[in-house]
This record gives C-alpha cells, sequence and structure tokens, in this order.
C-alpha cells in the first residue's frame, strides 16, 4: 500500500471574523445597508450559524444563539410589529443583555425603533436586506462555513479533467507541473499548481489556488507562465472539489503497482476519504491519456458501472461454471452470429 503524503497536513481554524470585514466583502452580495455608524463594525463573528431569534422574542432565552447572526425575518418583523411600542420595548430590554455580533432585517423591511435604540445602546452593527430571508440565509450561511471550515495547504496541483477534480501529488521534480501543463494543452482546466489551499466544507474537500501565484505555473527550465494568457480563461478553474487523488511516483521494479483496480486505494484527507491512484513515471510514458481515462473511470464509478469488479464478477462465474462441468464457448459468445473464418 502506497504511503500516505496528507496525513500530516497542518489543519488551521479559523477563530473570528469580523463584521466590518464581512460587510466590506461580501455586502454587495448579501444586499445589505447599514443602520448604524461605521464605528459599531467593530464587532465579530465568531459561529458559522445563523439564527432567526423568534423564540427569543417571545421570551424563551435558555437556547438563544446569541454569538451568531441575528436575522429578522417577514415572521419576526409582523411579530414585532403586532406588539406595540411598549412591547418591543419590553422585547429587546430582555434582549440587551446579549450582544450579537449583528443584526439583519429581511425583506426590505425597515428596522423598528426599539431595534434601533439596542443596537445603538451596545454598539452592534444593524443592517437590512433586500433579499427574502431564505435568500439571505442561503447565501450567508454558505459564505460562513467556508470561512470557518477547517483548512489547509497542500504541495501538488489540482486540475479539472472532464468535471472530476484530480489533485496530483509526488515528489519535487516528479513531473506535477509537466503533466499539468499538457492537460491544459488538451482541454482541460487548471485550478491551481505547485501550492493548492483546500478546506472541509460539508462533506467534501475543496481546492483553491494561492491568491498570489493564481493561474501561473513554473516548468523548471521555462520559467514562470501564465496559463489564462496563453491558453484563454476557458483553462482555468477558481475552484473545485477534489474527487481523485493522483500520486506520481518514478517506476522502481522493486515496488509492485495496482493492475486490476480491485484493490483500490484511499487517502483520508482532513476526515474525508477521497479514492488514490498512484502512477508510476518512466520515459515514454503518456501521462495525459492515462489521467483522463482516470477521469473517465471515475466517472463511470460514479454512474455505478465498475469495470474492474464487473469484470472479476464475470470471471468467477466462468470458473464456477467450468468446475461444475458445464459447457461454455467463450469464442461464440465473443464473435457476432455472423461471423466466417472466410471474411
Amino acid at each position: 500500500m502506497a504511503e500516505s503524503r496528507l496525513k500530516d497536513i497542518k489543519v488551521l481554524h479559523r477563530e473570528k471574523l469580523s463584521v466590518r470585514d464581512f460587510f466590506c466583502r461580501y455586502g454587495k452580495d448579501l444586499q445589505l445597508a447599514l443602520h448604524s455608524p461605521e464605528e459599531d463594525l467593530n464587532t465579530n463573528i465568531a459561529e458559522s450559524g445563523i439564527h432567526r431569534p423568534g423564540l427569543a422574542m417571545a421570551g424563551y432565552t435558555k437556547v438563544y444563539s446569541s454569538e451568531q447572526i441575528q436575522v429578522v425575518g417577514h415572521t419576526e418583523w409582523n411579530y414585532l410589529e403586532s406588539l406595540g411600542t411598549a412591547g418591543r420595548v419590553k422585547v429587546f430590554e430582555s434582549l440587551s443583555v446579549f450582544k450579537a455580533p449583528m443584526w439583519v432585517v429581511t425583506h426590505a423591511q425597515m428596522p423598528h425603533p426599539e431595534l434601533r435604540a439596542m443596537c445603538s445602546k451596545l454598539h452592534i452593527p444593524l443592517f437590512s436586506t433586500t433579499l427574502h430571508t431564505y435568500e439571505f440565509n442561503k447565501i450567508a450561511q454558505r459564505i460562513l462555513e467556508e470561512f470557518f471550515a477547517p483548512h489547509a495547504t497542500i504541495h501538488g496541483s489540482l486540475v479539472d479533467v472532464y468535471g472530476i477534480g484530480m489533485l496530483f501529488v509526488g515528489d519535487s521534480n516528479v513531473g506535477k507541473s509537466e503533466c499539468v501543463l499538457d492537460l491544459v494543452e488538451s482541454g482541460h482546466r487548471m485550478v491551481a499548481d505547485d501550492v493548492v489551499h483546500v478546506s472541509h466544507v460539508g462533506n467534501v474537500i475543496i481546492g483553491r489556488p494561492d491568491p498570489l501565484i493564481r493561474h501561473h505555473m513554473e516548468i523548471r527550465g521555462v520559467g514562470l507562465l501564465d496559463i489564462r494568457s496563453m491558453f484563454g480563461i476557458h483553462a482555468i478553474r477558481k475552484v473545485k472539489k477534489i474527487e481523485v487523488i493522483v500520486e506520481l511516483q518514478p517506476w522502481s521494479q522493486n515496488v509492485s503497482y495496482e493492475r486490476t483496480g480491485l484493490n483500490e486505494l484511499d487517502e483520508v484527507v482532513m476526515g474525508v476519504s477521497i479514492p488514490k491512484i498512484v502512477i508510476p513515471v518512466s520515459p515514454g510514458k503518456n501521462l495525459t491519456v492515462i489521467c483522463e481515462v482516470i477521469a473517465m473511470n471515475a466517472l463511470m464509478k460514479m454512474n455505478g458501472q465498475n469495470v474492474a469488479r464487473d469484470f472479476n464478477e464475470n470471471l468467477m462465474q466462468k470458473i464456477k461454471a467450468k468446475a461444475k462441468g458445464e459447457y461454455t464457448d467463450d469464442l461464440l459468445e465473443m464473435e457476432p452470429e455472423n461471423w466466417s473464418p472466410y471474411e
């Protein structure tokens, strides 16, 4: 079994996201309008969830997720409207003991004066958005999940081959970049070369290029190449899920390589198991075609067709049939009905 190359990667976690950065980076996408002074943007988001404080407004605060973004949707806004001024004052007096990182009112509705007063007193940023509650929550949740996701840096290259995210790993100078360059020249899309930033989002591992390197590639003896300028915008991608790991190794006659495909390898990256294939590299070997076949084979497995498994099952059936003395003529099964030895 091949030695794991990614088991010792250093996994990092982000602890907080400042509301100022959140607003500057994603305010346009979330259609946020600020109703507080800019000085109040100094709070921090420490949890990735989105909370709708309906129960807390009704008085039940035992499970109030006050560390999350508080969203006042259409239901909460109408509930506050039905309480009248005195009722709203009572609600926000009880919630003023909790300091949330920010409040957002959706559906282009204006925040109630009592909510404004509480946020002003506690210096909590208050926003409104034209998005519906579901739309805002969906976008904001994705942003927060990606930001707070465990992340790491991997020495390798990531390419989109027929829609399959293939992460190439191996020793330096084994030919990872050259293989990626050949794949790009064949019409596939590069995500990252040399440095791949990966994050564990949901149940998958997402790969991105380094912000500084981005779509550049280094080829020894040639230098730096700008893949986007040379091959066009269609030759790059900004992000891709990693679905197959390909480890390139210098060929050695002392190593036993997989020949049937029955003994499938997996690499565990940040708790996610990803199929792994070890390819011996030798002069004259066409790695581009091999990698394209790996991607197509992965697509077939995703659609329920496993060539190695199906072949093995068919072979075992033939062996059992012959052991029982049953007659089978493999030649007739393989040739068409109108086969003639004179053609």
